[in-house]
């Protein structure tokens, strides 16, 4: 047998496989592999066997290590690729471990190829087409695009780092320093109203609210006890307490409630007594009430504000209301929390001082005030009027002395009174003027010269204008004849009618607006009614008989005092005022725009005109006689009419009388009316004149004159 033949697969010679021991079949572990199958464990040095499996795809050939026995040979044939025998002789070469496909393993795969421990053969794919193997990644290519990415996410924090640093820098502080900021209002306080001699009318006190938070009330009952002890006294009642302390929702009813006023205005040493009991849920801080140390004193004047805001609802409060409130300050510090809630030393502190409101000084007397008002009501109550008014004024300068309403009510307190008579009935209600409106008239045809003092006029028993037939009380015969001064003193509807007619309705409507009617006074009270004047080209047919004797004509109180106050003035008009100066917190003072004036009557019709008017207090059967005062010549003019209501006329009558004293040189004008149920400017109206214009004369000392009142006649 040649060598080529005897050559074994194993890559030995049938002598040299001869002369190693038999330890098993020499072929079986390549068969194995080239089967599918798997051979055996190889041993570690030292005889023991690895515990790694084997790996199928990295069979190990050991060449360094006896045989196993030879194992008698197996039928099945060999597959294909080990037939292919070499047929020259090879040198003996080291079996090398070896792939699947028979390539040698390098020396690092062969270090890693694990050690199998024998175990139950396992099918190995056969391999058929040269498998690509997966491309091994590269680790430069990865650093470089990790270091890519930290440098790019550094450059990300190192722009970010610049812009906190240096461009929002203090955008970002002045944020943290806003969170720290405490803002703090500083209230101011109200203006004070003072009369004419700088006496307080009303002015604001310092007071307490009391607060709660209902979320934390334990035990609303207990707390309502302990409050309603300090509290009873301001109309509060213990059941509110509990209910507002009790937890509650919102009005969307879905947030809890967090703060409900207990109540405002209370005694800063009730407010005290309160924060003294340390109840965390109570809040107590400053407020303000308005205090009016007269009660009801020039109520219609001063008007009264809402709470707890003192937000002006009426007279000067309203009126003025900007004026009086001042402007709150602030006061803006930074603070730390928990007990560091302080304002921080050299931390951040701006304050704005508040500014209180400046105060608003009346033309009226706090003395002369009590008395008319006291006067007024005296009188009316007992009479059981529906209202009435009375107002004083400086002939000269037109100041409001004095003004009063009835009935009045608490500036303090006004609900507890009609809303309808809350009011100022001086300037807010109207009436027909009635006879008062004849002394208008009369001026007009003595400016015009349609009459003259010396002048006569006809006066029958009655006069049809229209549809209307006019007559006097008592009536006169028919070819009467009558003098101007004895017109006015019997107020004889016929003889003025007479008198209108010279002067014709476009000259009366003239002079109507000349003295101030149908059109606001501006005596410096809102919600003042600018009356209603009727111009000739919508005169009826008996507008002619109706409007000369004041019917058919709107007018308030003060427009008419503010007619016989030009009489008094010599023909000036001079607008009426109620404000005589504002003083600022500081002491500065302003006065309010400049009155308005104008001449309506020559000075000596004016004082022809009150001579006439002498005869209403003087001459036998004059209608007011009882407004005559001992010792001075008063000058002035019954009247009564009708009150306008809901397109007619409301029961009762509308009585009214206006004076000026001393007549012959004027001081002081009293216009007083009133809604009663029945009565005349005569016998309601003139004796409450009389008392008023002699409390006005005493308090201010004007002594009589001295001069005889003139010698006049009714009849010619």
């Amino acid at each position: 047998m040649s060598e080529a033949k005897r050559y074994t697969p194993r890559g030995r010679s049938v002598r040299d496989a001869s002369a190693e021991p038999r330890r098993g079949d020499p072929f079986r572990p390549a068969l194995e592999v080239l089967q599918g199958g798997r051979s055996e464990q190889p041993l570690r040095a030292g005889g023991r066997r690895s515990s790694r499996p084997a790996v199928a795809d990295e069979p190990v050939i050991d060449l360094d290590e006896p045989d196993e026995p030879p194992a008698p040979p197996r039928r099945t044939a060999p597959p294909k690729r080990a037939q292919n025998t070499q047929k020259r002789e090879k040198p003996p070469v080291r079996r090398v471990p070896a792939d699947r496909r028979g390539q040698p393993v390098r020396k690092a795969q062969a270090k890693r190829a694990p050690v199998r421990k024998k175990q139950s053969r396992v099918a190995v794919p056969r391999l058929g087409r040269r498998t690509r193997l997966p491309k091994l990644a590269e680790p430069r290519r990865r650093l470089r695009l990790a270091t890519v990415l930290c440098l790019a996410m550094f450059a990300a924090i190192g722009v970010r780092l610049v812009q906190l640093q240096l461009t929002d820098a203090s955008a970002y502080a002045a944020e943290g320093l806003k969170d720290r900021l405490v803002h703090a209002v500083l209230p101011a306080s109200r203006g004070a109203i003072l009369d004419r001699n700088g006496k307080i009318l009303v002015h604001s006190v310092e007071t307490r609210y009391v607060a709660v938070d209902p979320t934390v009330v334990k035990d609303p009952e207990a707390l309502a006890d302990k409050l309603f002890a300090i509290l009873d006294k301001y109309g509060v009642l213990r059941s509110d307490l509990v209910r507002k302390m009790t937890p509650h929702k919102a009005a969307d009813g879905k947030t809890n409630v967090q703060f409900e006023y207990l109540v405002h205005q209370i005694d800063v040493a009730d407010g005290d007594r309160i924060r003294a009991m340390h109840v965390g849920a109570l809040k107590v801080d400053r407020d303000e009430r308005r205090e009016i140390p007269g009660y009801d004193l020039a109520s219609n004047i001063i008007g009264y504000t809402s709470r707890p805001d003192l937000v002006g609802q009426m007279g000067i409060e309203k009126q003025y209301d900007s004026v009086l409130k001042g402007v709150d300050g602030l006061h803006t510090y930074e603070h730390g929390e928990g007990q560091l809630d302080v304002p921080q030393p050299y931390g951040y502190e701006e304050l704005k001082p508040a500014r209180p409101g400046s105060s608003v000084e009346l033309t009226i007397d706090q003395d002369l005030q009590y008395s008319v008002q006291k006067a007024l009501a005296d009188r009316m109550e007992p009479l059981k009027a529906d209202f009435a008014s009375a107002i004083v004024l400086d002939a000269k300068t037109m100041e409001v002395m004095a003004m009063a309403s009835y009935p009045s009510f608490a500036a303090t307190g006004p609900g507890s009174t009609d809303l309808s008579l809350v009011k100022d009935q001086c300037t807010a209600t109207v009436f027909d003027p009635g006879s008062i409106h004849k002394a208008i008239v009369m001026g007009a045809a003595l400016q015009e010269g349609v009459i003259t003092p010396s002048s006569t006029i006809t006066v029958n028993s009655t006069v049809k204008k229209g549809d209307t037939t006019y007559t006097d009380h008592p009536p006169q015969k028919n070819g009467t004849q009558m003098t101007i001064p004895g017109i006015l003193a019997l107020s004889s509807n016929v003889g003025t009618i007479a008198v209108a007619d010279r002067l014709g309705k476009d000259k009366l409507y003239e002079y109507q607006q000349k003295f101030g009617l149908g059109q606001r006074t501006g005596v410096g009270l809102p919600n003042e009614s600018p009356g209603q004047l009727l111009p000739p080209n919508q005169w009826s047919g008996s507008s002619p008989g109706s409007i000369p004797i004041g019917n058919g004509v709107a007018t308030t109180a003060m427009q008419m005092a503010a007619v016989y106050g030009a009489i008094a003035n010599d023909g000036l008009y001079v607008q009426p005022t109620v404000v005589k100066k504002v003083i600022a917190p500081d002491g500065t003072v302003t006065k309010p725009a400049p009155q308005q004036t104008r001449r309506v009557l020559d000075p000596q019709v004016a004082q022809e005109l009150r001579v006439m008017l002498e005869g209403v207090t003087t001459l036998d059967d004059a209608t007011g006689k009882q407004a005559a005062i001992p010792g001075y010549r008063i000058a002035g003019k019954t009247g009564t009419s009708k009150l306008p209501q809901n397109g007619g006329y409301a029961s009762g009558d509308v009585v009214s009388f206006i004076g000026m004293a001393p007549a012959e040189a004027p001081r002081y004008v009293i216009a007083v009316n009133a809604h009663v149920p029945g009565g005349a400017g005569g016998s309601v109206a003139a004796p409450a004149f009389k008392e008023m214009m002699a409390l006005t004369l005493s308090t201010f000392g004007v002594t009589p004159t001295g001069t005889e009142p003139p010698k006049l006649t009714i009849y010619p």
